[in-house]
């Protein structure tokens, strides 16, 4: 999406005219250092600043949407930060100007409401034309703009939590050979939350993992909350894959033996049984 001409050259005015001030600082300091005083703060290297710079700038700040506001903020911040342009997003405007005001005073306001109006026109240009419409006309400070559109996402999140959570709890295992995958799914969920600052223990995830795993694994269930040791993410996915292995293993002999004949069977099991009484007599 392509940034309006109007906005790039005020940008790159803005720019030139800090450069422009820095040098004549730079001037004066070269004089004083050469009077004999002390140098005022050593030049900085600078990026050149074009307007395809600033258009990239720009345009490199994601398209604000239900699920991106983080992000967004994010992106924006570091832009106007990297640009010199945030001023007017951490300072409230200067008191107004009145007859008795100084010229430092007037060069204050004027260089907060232009950086003011830049953010607008840049924050503005990353919001969907619908989006806008819904913002009151009587907002006129980035600040509190960006305040505005932080209230409408803090709703937002909220619905977001209540559709992860109702998710999470719903989830049940169906026992198709995946077990590790669904785990992780569930972890991955609960990190969702936790950036939405819900931060669900991992105790409470293992029992929530336990309680969606079907009947099968009842003795597995039982065994965890009989013991007193907590399992963590590794140690509830190596514990349930070799269940659910182990559950396998015990399908297939039950299926290989319900396909025996009856006296085969029979003579199955007590050759079992020998050997399961010779194993006790070493012992």
């Amino acid at each position: 999406m392509g940034t309006s001409y109007e906005l790039v050259v005020e940008i790159v005015q803005r720019i030139e005219g800090v450069r422009q001030r820095n040098r004549e600082q730079t001037s004066r300091d070269k004089r004083f250092r050469y009077s004999g005083g002390i140098s005022g703060a050593p030049s900085r290297g600078r990026v050149e600043i074009t307007p395809a710079n600033i258009t990239a700038y720009i345009n490199s700040i994601p398209m604000l949407n239900g699920t991106n506001f983080k992000s967004w903020k994010k992106n924006l911040n570091i832009v106007l930060g990297v640009m010199d342009l945030d001023l007017a997003l951490k300072v409230d405007s200067p008191p107004p100007l009145t007859y008795k005001s100084t010229s430092n005073e007037n060069r204050k306001m004027e260089r907060w409401e232009r950086l003011n109006r830049m953010c607008m026109m840049i924050m503005k240009k990353a919001i969907p034309k619908i989006f806008r419409g819904t913002m009151s006309n009587k907002v006129k400070t980035a600040k509190r703009f960006m305040a505005e559109i932080e209230n409408v996402f803090v709703k937002s999140e909220k619905a977001e939590i209540h559709t992860l959570l109702k998710s999470l709890i719903s989830m049940r295992y169906q026992g198709k050979g995946n077990i590790r995958e669904y785990i992780i799914q569930i972890f991955h969920l609960a990190s969702k939350l936790k950036a939405l600052k819900l931060d669900l223990s991992g105790d409470l995830l293992v029992h929530l993992i336990l309680i969606s795993l079907p009947p099968q694994f009842s003795q597995f269930k039982m065994s965890y909350t009989c013991q007193k040791e907590t399992w963590f993410l590794n140690e509830i996915i190596s514990h349930c894959v070799q269940e659910e292995d182990r559950l396998k293993v015990k399908k297939i002999e039950s299926v290989h033996l319900a396909a025996m004949p009856k006296n085969k069977r029979k003579h199955k099991k007590i050759k079992n049984k020998e050997v399961a009484d010779t194993a006790t007599q070493k012992k």
